[in-house]
């Protein structure tokens, strides 16, 4: 419970609600004003209306921008501050444990059978190798004969 991701989330979810204030100030007092003065006087700033007189009907792409930038903030903060030195240490973690060995695919293993069977096909047969069905060395690749 202490190791990998459980504490990796906790710390960036506590961190990211924690964080979400300061950027939401930073949004309201530096991006908003910015985005605001590219807009009319009359209104939210990047924003029309699609029936006029009619308020519930305006679109405020200003506010979709600064929620994407919000979003951008503390994606970036979170990745460098936390997820980064994360992988770090536990690269680092790695670095002192040998790896240990590969253990061996179902298709080495039944080739190793087949290997093993061949050769104890060929010991029991004898140096003459026998006749095929009669107790002598027989190809398991070879169909049977009848």
């Amino acid at each position: 419970m202490l190791q990998g991701n459980v504490v990796e989330l906790a710390t960036a979810v506590i961190i990211g609600s924690a964080f979400t204030a300061i950027v939401t100030a930073f949004s309201d007092k530096i991006i908003n004003p910015l985005i605001a003065a590219v807009g009319g006087a009359e209104g939210p700033a990047l924003s029309f209306t699609l029936k006029p007189g009619v308020p519930e009907t305006t679109i405020d792409i200003g506010a979709v921008i600064t929620a994407a930038i919000n979003f951008l903030i503390v994606a970036a903060i979170v990745y460098f501050i936390i997820i980064v030195p994360m992988n770090k240490l536990n690269e680092m973690r790695k670095r002192g444990v040998p790896e240990s060995e590969v253990p061996p695919t179902a298709e080495d293993l039944l080739g190793d059978i087949r290997d093993l069977l061949r050769n104890q096909a060929a010991a029991n047969a004898g140096p003459a190798g026998g006749t095929p069905g009669q107790g002598g060395y027989t190809d398991p690749n070879e169909p049977p004969r009848h």
